[in-house]
């Protein structure tokens, strides 16, 4: 693509259309940008655009387009095709920091987060230049161009908060704090200086304090793997000034809105964390300066308002004085109990109340309610960070701190009974306070596993928590309600079974309240207790103790994904798919009513999935249906097709990116249900599944070999006689797996699938070609995972076409090929191979080798017969050897990048592990004796006397075991 004005002109007109409402006009121009992207000037076309164009909303959104095609295309794969040529990648990195810098606020957070993807693949290797480039801009005095250099510092740094010690690692941090820590502080102090000479100006102070917020983030980043030797012989200027901004209240800067955190209170959030990270990880270094921090964060605490803008410093604070109280060395300041009461009273119980503003995110936006509530997101609330305080505190008080509480709860129960129209909240606060205390340690799996001794929660569960559960109105005092259903959850591995089974009609009864988070909580509870594990491992709730229920539960479920604002409700869908799975065969009855309404749900969201786990449950649920009612009655299988097909049609032809690899796992699942041969309808699609464009995207790659297995399990007959212009066709799709590390195995999946069905005549003309491909890639990068499956394969081969086969193939390629084979390859590498299947196959296919093959008696390979012959045994006695080279660091999948639809592996369309040789060989060792048996009867003598000669003692005395367990002997 050249850069001329033409060119500039016809992507300014297809971003404009990725903006259309209309999916009719926004998929085809987004498919255009997608098939132009791997032109050269591609990305310097749209960098033009975001500084030129004189549309700002063109400019953004060729900002946001730069910025995804960055993170899609700029990491280098191996064995895959470089995305970006070497001039656009040397152009970028030459122009990108500078632009950034130049740009709108907008835009400039978008290149950004761009060169945070350079650099996180780039720096510092192949971009040394970048920081002193940054560094440079300092200088400027011009702070937005100082603020677009910090933000993009700290998008570069942030990972060193999560990423695993490393020698790569210190050696890039200990690069970027020799650049880059003393400007960062000279910076600190100088905007620290700036701000009193501007204590007056609102505007200048505006951008000061973003600069320290920004400034305090890096020194978190920076000091969060070690303590640098840096900052500990700088701690004197950092901690003095975060203190004194601790301290500070300047009257300009506070804001009038009560919902946004203002510059002051992010400031002050960001500087309660690094006192927690020196509290937590530096405490002996930081011991001078820690009395006079909770002095002043306890007096922020006791001081700041309720007003949801402050809950991120209250929530940190809070977390501070909680990271410090668990630390052995600093418990003497907590002894009082005149500052344990004060600690209670003046900051957890005023927290841990239900504020209007979390009233409202109750009724009004139910989501963001449920992630923070129950799923502990990153968004800390005060609430969250009391009970964290709680649970520090009870690790050296938990008497005291029990014996206060309690009398906390008793008086606010007391209160909700007086009038509980009116003082609900009491009841709300002492359930979270009762939770807090009891809670010492908690799973996802289990909820809380470590209960407090001093707590009683079968009873409060009985005199306080059913009483909401029962109450015959389920839409009256819905937070209430909440609560109590979440009490069952949380400690449903404290509560005696008959209380759960007590709670599971009445939970079944809160699916169909109103309130969004009430039948949210319900159906998460029931989708929990059903995971739970009784005696023997079976589930703790029978299908025969839900028998009562079962109509009334999969009705109600079904219906809450009725209910407005649940459509998509992924709780509800994952209760669906967890009920399937427990009740098995008693919703066989149900499921032509049930597949209906999965289907039309499924055809639905297929227009515009958002919700990933709903999706993937709702496949599961699928998947679950389908499962069962055929193996009651495999027949049904047809009926299955009929109801699915028609969706799935739609989605592979508007190539639903996210649905495709599920409806394949769907499919395989079906066709593999099939006893006869294989139906017209899926060999109608089998010319489709080997186009080259499917298996470009990763996340096709494991359900579409799974499904030509299914294909060939069922109908290699079929293929070779109706479709026998496609093998080429499958054999390139083998091709193409083979040449990636990432995916090797899943070609030699499908080759193995292919020799062990297709009629043998129907592949004659490509088996040569097949080994040389084999051979060429052995060659070219031969590595564990590799070779494992080469070795699986040529034996898979040997056991179907026999020995002499194999010998004869190898040997054709190039002479004494066979031989090399064995003692190069199938000699020292066959203790790597793993699994039952695979060492079975290899064993069968050896013993093969040393029994059916007599160029292995006659001539020069003869002297391999006997090392052979080792190598099987270690194969089967010795412990499989799973070392990997040092220089093999295999990509992981999840490594691809990250754009697309990473493969979801459906875990009830699971498939059984397949044994290729079956019953035919039951014990391999058996089959060796019995082989060679009748090896020394064709040539008696010969084999006793190469044993005796060169197979080790200890070798020997297993084989002697097996011709026993054989009751043969050897001639």
């Amino acid at each position: 693509m050249e850069l001329n004005d033409g060119n500039l002109q016809t992507l300014t007109e297809y971003l404009q259309k990725t903006l259309s409402p209309d999916p009719a006009v926004r998929r085809p121009a987004e498919k255009f940008l997608e098939s132009v992207e791997g032109n050269q000037n591609y990305p310097i076309l749209l960098l033009t655009l975001l500084e030129k164009s004189q549309d700002e909303v063109i400019r953004v959104c060729a900002a946001v387009t730069f910025k995804n095609y960055i993170k899609r295309n700029w990491r280098i794969v191996e064995d895959e095709p470089n995305k970006i040529s070497d001039p656009d990648r040397t152009a970028i990195k030459a122009n990108i920091v500078n632009l950034m810098l130049t740009s709108p606020e907008q835009i400039q957070k978008q290149l950004s987060d761009a060169i945070s993807i350079l650099g996180r693949e780039d720096f510092p290797q192949k971009w040394p230049g970048l920081l002193t480039e940054m560094i440079s801009r300092f200088q400027s005095g011009d702070f937005h161009i100082i603020n677009g250099v910090l933000r993009t510092a700290h998008s570069l740094f942030k990972r060193y908060r999560h990423e695993f010690k490393s020698n790569e690692l210190w050696s890039e941090i200990k690069l970027v704090l020799d650049t880059f820590a003393q400007p960062l502080t000279e910076l600190f102090k100088a905007t620290i200086d700036l701000c009193q000479t501007h204590a007056t100006d609102v505007n200048a102070l505006k951008v000061l304090f973003s600069s320290l917020t920004l400034i305090s983030k890096l020194f978190y980043s920076l000091n969060f793997q070690d303590l640098p030797e840096f900052f500990e012989d700088n701690m004197e200027t950092w901690m003095t000034n975060f203190h004194n901004l601790l301290t500070l209240d300047n009257k300009l800067l506070q804001t009038d809105d009560e919902e946004e955190a203002g510059l002051l209170e992010l400031l002050k959030s960001q500087i309660c964390d690094n006192a927690a990270l020196y509290a937590q990880k530096y405490d002996e270094e930081f011991q001078p300066y820690l009395p006079n921090f909770v002095t002043a964060i306890w007096n922020l605490l006791v001081t700041t308002g309720q007003e949801v803008k402050y809950d991120l410093l209250v929530s940190n604070a809070i977390q501070f004085l909680a990271s410090v109280c668990e630390r052995p060395h600093y418990k003497h300041l907590f002894e009082d109990q005149n500052v344990l009461t004060s600690i209670c009273e003046k900051v957890i119980v005023p927290n841990m109340e239900f504020r209007s503003a979390d009233e409202e995110a109750f009724e009004d936006n139910a989501e963001e309610y449920i992630i923070r509530d129950l799923e502990g997101s990153d968004i800390d609330t005060r609430r969250r960070a009391a009970c964290d305080l709680v649970r520090g505190l009870c690790k050296f008080f938990e008497g005291p701190v029990t014996g206060i509480f309690s009398g906390y709860v008793s008086s606010m129960l007391t209160e909700y009974a007086k009038n509980p129209g009116v003082n609900w909240k009491h009841k709300d606060a002492a359930i979270y306070l009762v939770t807090s205390l009891a809670s010492k340690a908690q799973t996802q799996k289990h909820g809380i596993t470590q209960a407090n001794e001093l707590v009683n929660l079968c009873e409060f569960f009985v005199n306080h928590i059913l009483v909401d559960l029962k109450s015959p109105n389920v839409n009256e005092f819905p937070v209430l309600k909440a609560d109590a259903i979440k009490y069952v959850m949380t400690f449903r591995s404290q509560l005696p079974k008959e209380q759960l089974l007590e709670a599971v009609p009445l939970l079944v009864a809160h699916l169909q309240a109103e309130s969004i988070v009430q039948h949210t909580y319900a159906a998460h509870a029931l989708e929990r207790l059903f995971t739970m594990r009784g005696a023997n491992n079976a589930t703790l709730i029978t299908p025969a103790e839900m028998a009562p229920f079962t109509e009334q539960l999969l009705n109600n479920l079904f219906k809450a994904l009725a209910i407005p604002g649940s459509s998509e409700n992924e709780y509800i869908m994952k209760a669906i798919m967890r009920s399937f799975s427990l009740l098995q065969e008693a919703i066989v009855p149900y499921i032509p009513t049930l597949i209906g309404q999965l289907t039309h749900k499924l055809l639905l969201i297929s227009k515009n999935p958002s919700k990933p786990h709903f999706n993937h449950y709702l496949f599961e649920s699928l998947c679950l249906s389908i499962r069962i009612t055929c193996k009651a009655n495999r027949d049904t299988v047809g009926s299955f097709e009929e109801a699915l097909f028609p969706v799935f049609t739609e989605i592979l032809q508007n190539d639903v990116q996210e649905f495709v690899p599920y409806v394949f796992q769907v499919m395989s699942l079906l066709l593999e249900i099939h006893t006869s041969s294989i139906p017209s309808s899926y060999m109608a699609l089998f010319p489709h599944l080997l186009q080259p464009v499917l298996w470009e995207r990763t996340g096709n790659i494991p359900p579409l070999v799974r499904l030509l297995q299914a294909y060939l399990e069922k109908g290699a007959t079929t293929i070779a006689s109706a479709a026998a212009d496609k093998i080429p066709g499958l054999l390139g799709v083998f091709q193409k797996l083979i040449a990636s590390k990432a995916n090797d195995h899943q070609g030699f999946y499908l080759l193995n699938s292919i020799v062990e069905h297709m009629p043998p005549e129907s592949i004659t003309q490509y088996r040569k070609q097949i080994f040389v491909l084999l051979f060429q890639r052995l060659q070219s990068s031969k590595t564990t995972k590799f070779v494992k499956s080469f070795l699986v394969f040529i034996n898979l081969y040997c056991v179907k076409y026999g020995a002499i086969a194999l010998h004869e193939i190898f040997d054709d390629i190039q002479p004494k090929m066979f031989g090399m084979v064995v003692e190069k390859i199938i000699i020292p590498e066959v203790q790597k191979v793993s699994g039952q299947v695979e060492k079975k196959i290899c064993a069968v296919g050896i013993t093969k080798i040393l029994t059916e093959c007599p160029a292995m008696m006659d001539t020069e390979y003869t002297k391999l017969w006997t090392p052979l012959l080792q190598a099987l045994i270690g194969l089967f006695e010795l412990p499989e050897d799973d070392s990997i080279p040092d220089d093999e660091h295999f990509i992981d999948i999840e490594d691809t990048p990250g754009y697309q639809t990473a493969f979801s592996q459906l875990a009830f369309a699971g498939k059984k592990e397949h044994d290729p040789i079956g019953d035919a060989v039951n014990n391999p060792k058996i089959l060796l004796a019995q082989s060679l048996h009748k090896l020394s009867t064709a040539c008696p003598g010969r084999v006793p006397s190469m044993l005796s000669t060169s197979l080790p003692a200890e070798a020997l005395q297993f084989l002697q075991g097996y011709l026993q367990a054989a009751t043969v002997q050897l001639v």
